[in-house]
């Protein structure tokens, strides 16, 4: 099975390496970086590059697709190359799948429509001008989409998937090997649990993203 995770300037790195790490450990799986261009393509700290080797064009029939978040993906939200393409191999996949904004160019090419899905929570309403049900849950699944909230929650999602197409027990191998067992030291990583204050200063970083509507 072949995974296409799609890369574009100012992609955040956690939202496709998460991922990357647990599909990649599934057996008979080639997971490929794709982008419209060949080249490094830098991650929204600038620090942080990804040789893509594959274009689009190249990758005609991925069993599952991928594409996740970041700040470059206002710039993704235009019809046009890539959305294309998404809705093509939209058609054959077994699994189209988002992490964080990633879910936000899903919708915008059409495919989400009519579906529950998720985001970042501080873009979760945006999914509605799209003609999306916004959940808050972590990991959405509807039909074959499989959509992540923010950033982190795409290794959840991962596994998931990983479930899905591998089973149980290689889900779970997978688990142990990649020793994903969060035990973080605060518990402010929801707007449920953060303190108020936590939440106002992250609003505030985020707000010139995620203007207030």
């Amino acid at each position: 099975m072949q995974v296409a995770i799609v890369l574009y300037p100012g992609f955040t790195a956690l939202d496709v390496v998460g991922p990357y790490e647990v599909l990649g450990r599934l057996p008979d799986t080639e997971v490929v970086f794709v982008a419209e261009q060949p080249g490094l393509v830098r991650n929204d700290l600038k620090s942080l590059s990804i040789n893509v080797v594959a274009t689009l064009a190249d990758v005609t029939d991925p069993g599952v697709v991928l594409i996740g978040g970041g700040p470059g993906q206002t710039e993704q939200m235009s019809d046009g190359t890539l959305h294309e393409w998404l809705r093509t191999v939209d058609r054959t996949t077994a699994w189209t799948a988002s992490v964080c904004t990633g879910s936000l160019i899903l919708a915008g090419a059409g495919v989400l429509r009519g579906r529950r899905a998720t985001t970042h929570w501080a873009a979760i309403e945006q999914l509605v001008e799209f003609g999306v049900t916004p959940s808050k849950e972590r990991v959405v699944i509807d039909g074959h989409y499989a959509t992540a909230a923010g950033i982190s929650a795409g290794i959840d999602m991962g596994l998931t998937l990983a479930g899905s197409i591998a089973g149980d027990d290689v889900a779970q191998t997978v688990q142990l090997i990649i020793e994903y067992a969060p035990e973080p030291p605060y518990n402010a990583g929801s707007l449920d649990s953060a303190p108020a204050a936590v939440v106002e200063s992250a609003t505030n970083k985020l707000s010139a993203r995620f203007p207030a509507r």
